[in-house]
């Protein structure tokens, strides 16, 4: 008999791009019932950026991955503390710092067992891990809550995340549900930012409007074999380093504005390339994550694809909460023992729950 109990859930995010600690709370079954009820976001400060970046990519525990271990717990105990919610449960994603499913191993770093005690709520966390040492991707992981959230949209249709990296799920006519990574998101373009002009993004894309995508540059990016691999696939925020040293911080010939458009077109046709290895041609595109707010990249998207491409809003959805309530879903299904990933989603080799339960 299907466990149709409702709950009310925390879920945390904090995504590749480090800007901070999402925190929504949701009512849902972990089926159809999904219930949005409030959100918020927390940034990190300057520093504790600087701490966490400095893990990224590192396959041991050692002084750099504790101290960024330690600061990614205080920012969502911080974010919980100020968010005042009581809940049934939490489901928390952490900080990944490392991702490569080849070698099955993925890395997210945060005290799950010091949040469920401090609150005293279980904590669910961990939910990608059994999908890796199955042998699946453990990415993307938002599908079936996308596929949930979309339920009477027209099909096929397809819902973007551009956060760091960007990732796409398809929504086919019938129960079809496909998904990968696509390429990079805002990462790409937010280190230049960072690097070269001392802001942590391109608002509104303004820089990337400003400037003449260089063609080869482009085409060298493009020619990475993560674009030649089927579906399902994932990739590690650092996948597509170094680039072509003309799109580096470092001075080149190339104007910042050149380099920017360079870098927003990779991620234009990285998801463009996606769209292609699914069985039909999607009639929508809806897109959350930061990436949506880029107005250079949501139209040159929408020309490449030739459809409507709309921020989830247009939906009704909330962008800026969609991860953090998609979590939240994500440990009532892993408490009730249902699928988080399926085999087109990730290549698990059958459909797949998961999930660390942590008592108080």
């Amino acid at each position: 008999m299907t466990d149709l109990k409702v709950y009310t859930v925390i879920g945390l995010m904090s995504g590749t791009s480090v800007d901070g600690v999402d925190v929504a709370l949701i009512k849902t079954d972990g089926l159809r019932v999904i219930e949005p009820l409030r959100f918020a976001t927390y940034p990190y400060t300057a520093k504790e950026r600087e701490i966490i970046r400095a893990a990224f990519g590192k396959r041991g525990y050692n002084d750099i991955v504790e101290e960024a271990e330690a600061v990614v717990t205080t920012a969502h105990l911080r974010a919980l503390a100020d968010f005042k919610a009581s809940a049934d449960l939490i489901g928390f994603h952490g900080q990944t710092i490392l991702h490569d499913p080849l070698q099955r191993v993925t890395w997210q770093i945060g005290d799950a067992q010091a949040l469920a005690r401090s609150l005293s709520i279980p904590v669910m966390a961990q939910m990608r891990l059994a999908d890796v040492k199955a042998g699946g991707q453990g990415a993307p992981l938002l599908p079936l809550y996308h596929q949930a959230r979309a339920e009477g949209r027209p099909r096929p249709m397809a819902v973007v995340n551009i956060g760091g990296v960007s990732n796409i799920t398809y929504l086919g006519t019938g129960d079809e549900v496909m998904a990968c990574d696509c390429g990079p998101g805002n990462a790409l373009i937010d280190d230049f930012m960072l690097a070269r002009l001392g802001t942590p993004f391109d608002q509104d894309g303004q820089m990337a409007a400003g400037g003449i995508v260089q063609e080869q540059l482009l085409m060298a990016c493009l020619a990475h074999p993560y674009f030649k691999k089927p579906i399902p696939k994932s990739l590690d925020r650092n996948e597509f380093e170094p680039l072509p040293p003309e799109l580096s911080p470092q001075p080149s010939s190339l104007r910042d504005q050149d380099v920017v458009a360079t870098l927003t077109a990779f991620t234009v046709e990285s998801i463009v390339k996606s769209t292609e290895l699914f069985p039909e041609r999607i009639q929508e595109c809806l897109v959350t994550g930061g990436g949506r707010h880029n107005q250079t990249m949501m139209r040159n998207l929408s020309d490449r694809l030739g459809i409507p491409v709309h921020p989830v809003e247009y939906a009704g959805w909330q962008g800026d909460a969609l991860e953090a309530e998609g979590f939240a879903y994500l440990a009532v299904r892993a408490l009730k023992g249902l699928p988080l990933t399926l085999p087109l989603t990730t290549g698990a080799p059958h459909p797949l729950t998961g999930g660390v339960l942590f008592h108080p």
